[in-house]
């Protein structure tokens, strides 16, 4: 990258914002826990993290936006999950260990 070209730096922009969405260590633990078990809505979430329903929605927001979850509403529920192919597989490699 480093050339006398200049460098259209939007094209990294999205992906700096999945890297920030990530940076919280709950968001990590919800991506980590979509990975791992699927579909779930936030109740569930709440009672495995024992944080406030309120909290947890705002940091499913935080990764909604970053393109790292999506939604699906079933009835009076919402249930999330990891939003693409592409994102399960850097998921996945991420939590390697």
């Amino acid at each position: 990258m480093l050339s006398n070209q200049p460098v259209d730096l939007s094209i990294y922009e999205k992906k700096a914002k999945c890297l920030k969405a990530l940076s919280h260590p709950v968001r990590l633990c919800i991506a980590k826990g979509l990975l791992e078990h699927g579909a779930c809505n936030v109740t569930t979430m709440h009672c495995g993290l024992q944080m406030p329903q309120s909290t947890i929605s705002q940091h499913l927001t935080r990764l909604k936006e970053a393109g790292i979850v999506t939604s699906e509403r079933k009835g009076t529920e919402i249930y999330y999950y990891v939003a693409s192919e592409k994102m399960r597989l850097f998921l996945e490699r991420l939590f390697m260990e």
